[in-house]
């Protein structure tokens, strides 16, 4: 036989040895394979060879004797099939590759493009370059091929290239699944089915062996690409319908195993309202073998950690049910006792989700939906390793009746219906009688029928209480003090003592239920469901009630009372309960004098909850309290202080304070031996007070040894600890700030998977899980500014918005952590960055909307250090993303809260008056009840007081917000109280544009809102936030300086520095009203200056230029009346209020002998009062205080008596503490605080010839707290003030000219109009600017309407 035909029968052959050699494999995929695409694809991979087989021996064997022409359609249709055949082996190859990228599109699109282009150039190639004839052998019969073998050959180097490719595209995956996994290495490679993809590559052939003839080569090729693509594709469904069928014929000796970790339970409620001993997950493989968890106990937030493992073997069932059930026993169980949830599910369900762990949610119980948390892996393991894991289900009489007791008892207590309760009664009876005394199962059968008893008696369908009471008696009889089901019995004997005494006054049952309680108070382990959830706390408000006044147990059942409260609150955040927490822990301190043996741990205890509320409000009275009462104890070394130094060094920035609590960390942990039950307490305190200190101090050292300490406390705290997860997140932080340190890749991966761990244990509103998103966007964002993945970038912004928006963190943690939000998303450009300015405005005033005064919310906004220019960096954010409305809106939101949360209380309401009077009439009620409290709570001093105060005050700000809510309800209402619109905010520039000023560190620019359309940007590029500062303390001397010059002297420095002003600042704004909104000349427009704007005298630019033509250059002045707003919505509002007008009444209080060390004398109030009172018009009511009578008491009184107010004399700006500035009287000064506190709606107008009257606060610039602001929002609704000092006898001629231009109309029979004023203030410093020096003229502004 010739070469060429001896090796086309050899491929034959191999061919039908291969097909044979699997045969049963083959038919068990063709008859059990669901009818899929791939199906389709194998079919045609594996049967178009059978063609090409028969299609060759006729070739070779079976000439025609037309031999040219038949052997042209003979090889065509041979080089159709083979290339068919080609190609949709390579769609198996490629379909692989899709599924091992995660069916990544992209990938997908490139590999099929590749395999277009080859096959296009494989059949260009042989049509193209060839010729089909009889072979040209002497005495050889059959076609072949007329083509040299190097035109052959090229098709075949693309083939090699695109197998290449594909071979690396699965080994990067097969690479990054052996570092995730760190299995060995050459199990991955046999998974990801490598070393079939190596094999593809004999695509290389015709190129090595030249010497080969074109026809072995094509059918070489196609034969072999053939066998591996289907032989790949039978592999890999044969694993995996093994691993699915437990009846399968074929045996496999390595198969996937399924390691099924068990991490959590949440929101586990029992349908019976049972208290459960414990809860278990129990998963059913087959209808002969069940896995069954450990039983962990319930904690107080309906949770549970169990930690366990199962390994799921190859030989399982197609699908399995996993169950979620209460066990009442921790010891012996009878039966599987009451289900909670039931789910039947897939593998592939569980294969879905790849290596990260998943929830899994069962039908809600009494509303809500429990769930479990998994993470199931695949591993290659042998089979018969696994078998020992599973239990085999025990069925028996007994264990049936206790289940159908349980299912009917679950039953009744969802329907009510009797017959239910009769049955389950029914099943347990039978139960009891099965298992007699001395029965394993004796004391369980007794609890199961008098718990059902018990609750039948309770809902009135049992009579007999005395049954159930002696059937838990006898079951505590047999379950001793060591016993691990002896709380439990112990629980349930209170409990039915405790019904017996409520409906029959049976003392002797009392006495007995309390000295029960007694006993089992110390068994209840914090945490747990008997110690913080209501059932524990409850019992020990059973427990106080049975100890009153006087009685010896009563403290230390206060403070257990108090402990389980806070629990409750670390497991909910909610507020209420910490408070609750204090009050009783205050009570216990006040029942133990000085040297009573457990006022030190009343103490202590006192301060850790002092400490969390600190944590979670911020109020600073808290953590000074909190650290005066550690002091107390420290001679008690071995007290935990808990995070004291730490939090006190965050607070104070005082590093001794750290290194001090090291010291004594380091000393108690001497007193805290192995075993020790403050051991990792301590452990974790140490690690965290180093850490604290490397923050600041950078020595790794105390890095390194925090991270020591951290793995040694979590050691000690195994799964489901109630403070597992919080040095979890604690070590996870350490480990991210030394990957920033080393840039070692492990160190970052430990981190997030520390940081994740929490997430799957705590449920989905515990406090805590806010640290496990700070510790992921620390590391995430650490491995971004390394490894600069858009992923990590993503993940880290995400966490950020968890950690911002999770509703049960205290909002001085989540205020920061928007701030660090918006720093993070500025400063990658995120865009994230908007939504994050947003949320924390929103929390900002959430948290100062709890502060009862203007002074504590003034000072628990000033707490967030670096924030003060978020207002403004805000805006400016906007206004680089060209969305100028919403800039206006957040520049309004950030700097307003202060003026905003003060006057909610004071919103007209005219129009919901009318809408809905009751409504109406409610929220004016609950209003002044709010307002009451907040007064009040100023003047109390007593601590225990204070609290009482604040919890009153929380309770009626809950009813005014349900009020609001109410009113929001209203279709016209729907933005009540809400921050305003732009469409709201543009109502304050109805009678002239208002133009904002932006001071951001990104940039410098104004917007000018007009009364309709869109606002109008003008940059400012050629001023920077640093020029701004300078200027304003150039500024500052300036004015300082000339105040020592002579009025005749020249002010050159204040002039070229005004000329900067305008040039830089208020040039680029006229240009654009002059020339782009055609703005009419002498109309009048409104100022409102943010940050470092609010320092400059921007109303007073001007350029100091002569004309060509000896006219001077107009100012700003000349061309505008220029007035001043602290806010838009502060405008918005006066005008508001404008609408009640009453009969104009005028006082002027002048103070000019204001008494020893309250300020010189000022001689030239009497003759300004004196000037005042002949220029204001004699239709008006008009009265003067002046002198002894010009007291704190009566100027309060005039103020609201009075429509137009005149005060001339001493003003004071505090500029840190700006409620404090004040007004100088005989007496006592009148201060910003005291005109606040006053309403006067019907006020009009105060000029405020008094100096400082119109400078902002320090600490919070962007929140304008003056003097002049505070008369505005008491209810004028235009003031005049002074930016600074102010000589009284020239502040005389202004006046004079202000008033004889206010009141120029009157003799015409005009009427006094509080609206002029910004117009006559405009002519009176011109008319007097040949009287006035530069300074004084230009330190008068005008605020308001």
């Amino acid at each position: 036989m010739p070469d060429h035909q001896y090796t086309c029968v050899t491929l034959v052959t191999i061919w039908t040895y291969d097909y044979i050699s699997s045969l049963h494999e083959e038919w068990t995929f063709l008859l059990r394979s669901r009818w899929t695409k791939v199906k389709a694809l194998y079919i045609i991979a594996r049967y178009v060879p059978f063609s090409l087989v028969a299609a060759d021996l006729y070739m070779i064997f079976a000439p025609d004797k037309d031999a040219d022409a038949k052997c042209w359609m003979l090889m065509n249709i041979y080089s159709c099939l083979g290339v068919v055949s080609l190609t949709f082996s390579e769609c198996i190859f490629i379909l692989r590759t899709y599924a091992l990228w995660n069916q990544n599109r992209i990938v997908l699109v490139a590999m099929l493009s590749a395999l277009f282009a080859i096959t296009v150039s494989f059949i260009g190639f042989w049509f193209a370059t060839s010729d089909a004839t009889t072979s040209t052998i002497s005495g050889t019969v059959g076609c072949s091929w007329n083509m040299r073998i190097i035109y052959f050959s090229m098709p075949f180097l693309p083939s090699f290239v695109f197998a290449l490719g594909l071979f690396f595209l699965a080994l990067i995956r097969v690479i990054q699944s052996w570092r995730t996994a760190r299995g060995p290495l050459g199990a991955i490679l046999v998974k990801h089915n490598m070393f079939y993809y190596a094999c593809t590559m004999n695509v290389l052939t015709p190129v090595l062996f030249s010497y080969v003839s074109a026809n072995f080569l094509e059918r070489f090729q196609v034969f072999i690409l053939a066998i591996l693509a289907t032989r790949m594709h039978l592999h890999l469904w044969h694993d995996y319908w093994h691993a699915h069928n437990p009846d399968a014929l074929v045996c496999i000796s390595m198969s996937d195993m399924l390691p099924a970790d068990l991490i959590s339970g949440k929101n586990l409620q029992v349908p019976s309202e049972r208290v459960p001993a414990g809860i278990y997950v129990s998963i059913n493989v087959d209808s002969r073998r069940r896995w069954k968890s450990a039983i962990s106990v319930l904690l107080s937030d309906e949770s549970v950690a169990w930690g366990d493992t199962v390994t799921l073997s190859s030989n399982a069932s197609p699908a399995l049910s996993m169950e979620i059930r209460a066990s009442y026993e921790l010891g012996r169980m009878l039966g599987g006792r009451e289900v909670i949830g039931k789910l039947q599910m897939s593998w592939d369900e569980l294969l879905d989700h790849g290596d990260h762990p998943f929830d899994l949610s069962f039908r809600a119980v009494r509303g809500v939906k429990p769930s479990i948390t998994l993470k199931v892996a695949v591993v290659h393991a042998w089979d018969d390793q696994n078998d020992a894991l599973f239990d085999p289900l025990i069925d028996c009489e007994i264990a049936r009746d206790a289940d159908a007791g349980h299912a009917q008892f679950a039953s009744y207590m969802k329907s009510e219906n009797v017959s239910d309760l009769n049955d389950a009664m029914e099943h347990f009876q039978l139960v009891l009688n099965q298992c007699p005394v001395g029965h394993p199962d004796h004391a369980t059968a007794l609890t199961n029928l008098a718990w059902v008893r018990l609750k039948g008696y309770i809902r009135n369908d049992v009579q007999d209480i005395d049954t159930a009471t002696c059937l838990f008696r006898d079951a505590l009889a047999l379950r001793p003090q060591h016993h691990p089901d002896h709380p439990l019995s112990l629980y349930n004997l209170t409990q039915a003592l405790a019904w017996r005494h409520s409906r029959k006054s049976t003392a002797a049952d009392i006495c007995e239920a309390a000295q029960l309680y007694h006993e089992l108070l110390p068994l209840c382990q914090e945490g747990t469901y008997l110690h913080a959830s209501d059932e524990g706390i409850h019992l020990q408000r059973v427990i106080l009630d049975l100890c009153p006044l006087g009685h010896r147990l009563r403290p230390i059942t206060l403070d257990k009372l108090a402990r389980a409260v806070r629990a409750r609150f670390d497991q909910h955040g909610s507020i209420d309960d910490l408070d609750t927490s204090i009050q009783l822990h205050r009570e216990a301190v006040s029942l133990c004098p000085e040297g009573h043996a457990d006022r030190d741990t009343y103490l202590n205890n006192l301060a850790h909850s002092l400490m969390s509320r600190f944590k979670h409000q911020g109020n600073t009275s808290d953590l000074d309290e909190a650290i005066c009462l550690h002091d107390e104890t420290l001679r008690h070394r071995n007290y935990s202080l808990d995070n004291l130094g730490g939090d006190r060094f965050k607070k104070r920035g005082d590093i001794e304070d750290t290194t001090r609590t090291i010291s004594l960390y380091r000393e108690i942990l001497t007193l805290c031996p192995y075993g020790h039950q403050c051991r990792d307490t301590t452990l974790n305190n140490l690690a965290l007070s180093l850490q604290h200190r490397y923050d600041v101090s950078q020595v790794s050292e105390d890095l390194n040894e925090a991270v020591v300490w951290y793995r040694k406390s979590l050691r000690l705290k195994r799964l489901g600890h109630p403070g597992r997860h919080v040095t979890l997140s604690n070590l996870s932080s350490a480990l991210c700030s030394r990957f920033k340190q080393t840039q070692k890749n492990e160190d970052v991966e430990e981190a997030i998977a520390l940081g994740q761990e929490p997430l799957a244990a705590l449920s989905s509103l515990h406090p805590d899980r806010h640290l496990s998103y700070m510790c992921l966007q620390e590391a995430y964002l650490s491995r971004y500014q390394i490894l600069h993945d858009p992923a990590d970038l993503s993940l880290a912004m995400e966490n950020f918005r968890l950690a911002s928006k999770h509703p049960t963190q205290g909002f001085p943690e989540r205020i920061i952590g928007a701030f660090n939000w918006t720093v993070a998303a500025e400063q990658h450009g995120h865009g994230s960055v908007l939504e994050a300015y947003s949320t924390f405005f929103e929390l900002l005033d959430a948290h100062l909307a709890t502060r009862s005064s203007a002074t504590s919310r003034r000072e628990a906004a000033a707490a967030f250090n670096g924030v003060r220019s978020l207002p403004v960096d805000a805006a400016s954010c906007a206004i680089r993303n060209h969305n100028l409305r919403h800039a206006v809106e957040l520049a309004e939101q950030g700097r307003g809260q202060q003026w905003s949360l003060a006057s909610r209380l004071r919103t007209p309401i005219e129009d919901l008056e009318s809408a809905n009077p009751a409504l109406a009439h409610n929220y004016l009620e609950l209003s002044k009840r709010v307002s009451d409290a907040a007064q009040s709570s100023t003047t109390i001093s007593d601590r225990a007081a204070a609290d009482r105060a604040a919890i009153e005050y929380r309770r009626l700000t809950r009813q005014w917000e349900a009020a609001v809510a109410e009113i929001r309800d209203l279709p016209a209402f729907s933005r009540f109280l809400l921050p305003p619109s732009y469409s709201d905010l543009q109502a304050a520039a109805r009678q002239g544009p208002v133009i904002i000023f932006i001071a951001s560190q990104y940039s410098c620019s104004a917007i000018i809102v007009l009364p309709s359309g869109d606002p109008h940007h003008v940059p400012l590029p050629s001023v920077t936030l640093a020029d701004l500062t300078i200027l304003k303390d150039r500024i500052v001397r300036a004015i300082r300086h000339t105040s020592t010059l002579g009025p005749n002297v020249p002010r050159n420095d204040l002039i070229i520095l005004l000329r900067t002003v305008w040039d830089e600042i208020m040039l680029p704004i006229v240009n654009v009203l002059e020339h782009v909104l055609k703005l009419k000349r002498r109309s009048r427009i409104w100022l409102c200056p943010t940050a470092v704007f609010t320092s400059i005298p921007l109303h007073a630019a001007h350029p100091f230029q002569t004309n060509p033509d000896g006219s001077r250059e107009p100012c700003l002045e000349d061309l505008y009346i220029c007035s001043y707003t602290p806010t838009l919505s502060a405008l918005v509002r006066s005008r508001q209020m404008m609408k009640k007008r009453v009969t104009p009444s005028f006082v002027t209080i002048g103070q000019g002998q204001p008494g020893a060390g309250k300020g010189k004398a000022l001689l030239a109030v009497d003759s300004e009062l004196e000037l005042v009172h002949k220029l204001v018009p004699a239709t008006a009511k008009h009265t003067t205080i002046s002198g002894d009578t010009a007291t704190r008491a009566g100027a309060l009184e005039a103020l609201q008596q009075n429509t137009w107010v005149h005060l001339a004399c001493h003003g004071k700006q505090d500029p840190k503490q700006p409620y404090n500035s004040h007004f100088v009287m005989k007496d006592e000064h009148l201060t910003l605080l005291d005109i606040m506190e006053r309403d006067i709606p019907q006020a009009e107008f105060a000029f405020l010839s008094a100096c400082h009257t119109a400078v902002g606060d320090e600490e919070t610039p962007d929140e304008v707290i003056h003097l002049a602001a505070g008369l505005q929002f008491s209810g004028f609704k235009s003031v005049i003030g002074t930016l600074w000092q102010v000589d009284d006898s020239v502040a005389k001629h202004v006046v004079k000219a202000f008033y004889e231009n206010m009141f120029q109309d009157l003799k015409d029979g005009g009427v006094m109009d509080c609206t002029k004023a910004a117009w006559a203030l405009n002519r009176a410093t011109h008319a007097t600017k040949m009287k006035v020096p530069l300074e004084q003229k230009m330190g008068f502004v005008h605020i308001g309407v």
